[in-house]
């Protein structure tokens, strides 16, 4: 399994960017795909998630209404919209797999899920 998340850098407050997941290895429909940050001093935290097989989101109420995930499954990508960014967005981004059941909760992402490298996010205010 490989992840290979990109498309961060440095945004302004109330701006936007596209956060992009590459994926490979793994058979997609069985799996769950989530975004994942982490802020300096803090502990990882899911932000969303999608599921291959049929589309289906979810996204952590920090976030709701602001971030948006898509897949291309065509192309085995991944998306993170991120829009109305604010400075507590400012972390590091990471997209990690998981079968879909582990992926029920964000700790099954953590005990179970291969993780890809992360990309910075930086909101300035």
């Amino acid at each position: 399994v490989q992840l290979q998340a990109s498309g961060g850098g440095l945004a302004q407050a109330g701006g936007s960017l596209e956060l992009s997941c590459a994926a490979s290895g793994f058979t997609f429909d069985d799996y769950v795909i989530g975004w994942f940050r982490q802020a300096p001093g803090k502990e990882r935290e899911g932000v969303s998630k999608i599921y291959f097989s049929n589309g289906r989101t979810i996204y952590a109420d920090p976030v709701k209404g602001r971030f948006t995930v898509s897949s291309d499954n065509a192309a085995n990508t991944v998306y993170l919209q991120v829009n109305s960014l604010k400075p507590e967005d400012t972390a590091v981004y990471y997209c990690v797999a998981t079968w879909w059941l582990y992926g029920a909760d964000w700790e099954g992402f953590i005990n179970h899920g291969h993780w890809g490298q992360g990309t910075q996010v930086t909101v300035s205010s």
